[in-house]
């Protein structure tokens, strides 16, 4: 199952509710309200909208909440600048497991002359209830190349998002992805074998995200 929404998620997420729908994990990169836009050489995209403010997150962590089974294991990608925000809107209703670390394979730009290359991302791992892991536990920090960005300024690698999901999901399980961007989140969860939920409010990251997922 594949239903992709072209649309404000806050909206969705509630019609969903609504209508009854449980998921068994939400893995998504939301924007990290730091107004983030691309400043690559060779392709500089558009601004994300609904990066400048926080006005929707503790609501949107509540509709996590309620989406979500009983015993079941999330993630959310946030950066360093804002991560004391995410913490304390998602800890309302979830447990806070852990922070895992994303390594790139380089570095960032940032400020070349005052700061530390940034070579880092961060997610926040969430539990309602308690999941048990799959297989062997690993260390919260993990090495995966990044994408380039080619398709959406965060675009997140297709390996990455199979790994979380391998993790603490099981064949036929079902995962939303409610900033869902160009869809490497579903494009994962169809190769894995994973139901797929996808929100993304902009139309031109939507036909993008579509046509990888369903081709």
């Amino acid at each position: 199952m594949i239903d992709l929404y072209n649309d404000d998620c806050l909206k969705i997420m509630d019609k969903l509710i609504e209508d009854g729908v449980k998921v068994d994990s939400i893995i998504t990169d939301p924007p990290y309200g730091m107004s983030f836009q691309s400043n690559n050489r060779k392709q500089k995209h558009k601004k994300i909208e609904n990066d400048d403010n926080f006005d929707w997150l503790e609501g949107f962590a509540k509709k996590c909440y309620d989406i979500s089974n009983e015993n079941t294991a999330h993630y959310v990608f946030c950066s360093f600048h804002n991560i004391d925000k995410f913490k304390i809107a998602y800890e309302k209703y979830f447990k806070i497991k852990n922070i895992l670390v994303w390594e790139k394979n380089n570095t960032s730009m940032g400020d070349l002359k005052g700061d530390f290359a940034p070579k880092v991302e961060f997610i926040l791992f969430l539990h309602k209830g308690r999941r048990l892991i799959n297989g062997k536990r690993d260390p919260n920090i993990f090495k995966f190349k990044r994408t380039g960005n080619k398709l959406h300024p965060t675009q997140k690698p297709v390996d990455l998002m199979e790994y979380l999901i391998s993790k603490f999901t099981d064949k036929s399980d079902t995962v939303i992805d409610p900033f869902m961007g160009s869809g490497t989140t579903g494009v994962a969860c169809k190769n894995l074998n994973r139901n797929f939920i996808g929100i993304e409010l902009d139309k031109e990251y939507f036909d993008i995200a579509k046509e990888r997922i369903l081709d």
